[in-house]
């Protein structure tokens, strides 16, 4: 009896920290556009930035999975010539995710650099 009990008290607690942990990223994404590039910050043990130049931009991409399509959600993909800048921002409701694409995608072109 004392086993079982102590293993409902192991997946309970593994439980909980997954969802805690799962929170806390989800908290720790954020992204701020400004005058002539986006800057997207994430991370909860290790913050990371990025600044992607609206002119270094190739394209920008709205995915969503059939769970985040369920749940009304999507994720804005910007990919750039450098790897190490693409970004990405999760979680995003699906309409706002459209208008974030629409309005980088603008900007992209008024911006671009001929590359």
């Amino acid at each position: 009896m004392v086993p079982a009990t102590m293993w409902v008290a192991a997946v309970v607690f593994l439980a909980v920290l997954s969802w805690l942990v799962a929170e806390l990223d989800r908290r720790a994404f954020g992204y701020a556009e400004r005058a002539d590039d986006l800057i997207v910050t994430h991370g909860v043990l290790v913050k990371r930035l990025i600044v992607v130049p609206y002119g270094r931009m190739q394209f920008v991409d709205v995915t969503a999975g059939l769970l985040e399509r369920w749940m009304g959600i999507a994720t804005v993909r910007m990919h750039t010539a450098a790897a190490a800048t693409d970004a990405t921002i999760p979680g995003l409701p699906a309409s706002e995710a459209a208008q974030l694409r629409d309005r980088l995608a603008q900007k992209g072109e008024e911006r671009s650099m001929g590359l």
